[in-house]
């Protein structure tokens, strides 16, 4: 008969999983040099593995060749729209080059005066230096160390080296990595885990792929709009307003600020209307594509899983910057509602709730009340024998 195994104590786990946390925080400080690619391939990954996945099933591929394909092809597709639009952004950063100091001269003499308001006087220049000095307190924990860590990885072949390896193996051994994370919770907390796992997997797939097709729709709205109204440097205001989509809550605030001064500015170089008109025209815009933004596409592409309030976003971010860059920004949203949905099950567990009610059987919706409904109901009239 085999002998009984020993239990460890209450005291014991609790040492042991404190000595793991410590190690693991070490590592992780000790090489945090790698932390952001890792994060960019596991990001790479995620995204790719669907598309690897249709190429092996529709094309009977081998995994590998599937993997090998769909990296060829993304890189065509990267060079050819590179090919096709960096001459076109060229051309308007270098406009813009010639045409930002006269901007920032006009912005000065626009705003740096005094203004009476409802008979209180308002001192432009220090608006204009206070205003200034918050935008820049809270960009720079978000932008100041990103940027630099973004600039280091695209400058450095080895990253982008070490981030495509990293990516290809992660796809391949996506299978065998989730069978071996299923089978390290003990036997009764298993099936928990794998619910937990498959909403979890349900909100980032939601939102990858829901925000890349959300910045590429908010790119060509931006420009297409951007033509039609005339606003300088159309092309690169809409790009720039698809890139800032991966910015939840802030980017959309930092596109508006950039396109105001240009409005007021520069003007309109196609419509016949002041500045300040076309400055009441874009904000008008704005307001419209806001509402349709958060009441149709962010709900229709990405869904309602990673929906959080804005003040929650915003802090993520900062956080996030300051702890990871770049990706700290981007993942911000998504982490938090993984959070939401892990804390979600604590609290179940914790008061002895069920973590996962049986959303199958939901209440039937109240009756619609139409029109025909209210129409009174003609009597047959009875067939004379």
């Amino acid at each position: 008969m085999e002998a009984r195994k020993p239990v460890w104590s209450t005291q014991t786990k609790l040492i042991v999983a404190l000595v793991v946390l410590v190690i693991v925080g070490f590592l992780l400080y000790k090489f945090s040099e790698i932390l952001t690619p890792f994060i960019l391939a596991i990001v790479l990954a995620y995204i790719l593995s669907p598309v690897v996945n249709s190429f092996q099933k529709r094309l009977h591929l081998g995994r590998m060749v599937a993997i090998l394909f769909t990296y060829l092809l993304l890189i065509l597709f990267l060079a050819a729209a590179l090919r096709l639009v960096i001459p076109l952004l060229m051309f308007q950063f270098r406009r813009i080059n010639v045409d930002l100091l006269h901007v920032l001269r006009e912005a000065r003499l626009l705003f740096g005066q005094s203004f009476t308001v409802a008979g209180v006087t308002v001192d432009g220049t220090s608006l204009l230096e206070q205003a200034s000095g918050s935008l820049q307190a809270i960009l720079e924990p978000v932008f100041g160390s990103t940027l630099g860590v973004l600039a280091d990885i695209l400058s450095s072949l080895a990253w982008v080296v070490f981030i495509i390896i990293i990516s290809i193996y992660l796809i391949k051994d996506s299978e065998a990595l989730r069978k071996w994370l299923e089978s390290l919770p003990p036997p009764d907390y298993r099936q928990d885990f794998i619910r937990l796992g498959e909403e979890i997997n349900n909100l980032w797939s939601s939102f990858f792929r829901g925000q890349l097709i959300l910045s590429f729709v908010v790119t060509l709205i931006f420009i297409t709009v951007s033509f039609v109204i005339g606003l300088h440097f159309a092309l690169l205001m809409g790009v720039l307003a698809g890139l800032l989509e991966f910015f939840p809550s802030i980017g959309h605030g930092i596109w508006i600020v950039i396109a105001s001064i240009l409005a007021l500015v520069l003007g309109s170089y196609h419509l016949p209307v002041p500045n300040w008109a076309f400055f009441l025209v874009l904000i008008g815009i704005d307001f419209l594509f806001t509402q349709f933004d958060i009441n149709y596409l962010i709900p229709r592409i990405i869904g309602r899983r990673v929906n959080l309030p804005p003040l929650v976003i915003i802090l993520g971010i900062i956080a996030g910057a300051s702890l990871v860059g770049v990706p700290g920004v981007v993942l911000a949203a998504p982490t938090i509602a993984t959070l939401r949905v892990l804390a979600r099950y604590i609290y179940a567990r914790l008061f002895d709730m069920e973590p996962f009610p049986d959303t199958s059987l939901k209440p039937m919706p109240p009756p619609t009340l139409r029109w025909w409904h209210l129409r009174p109901v003609k009597k047959k009239r009875p067939e004379v024998g």
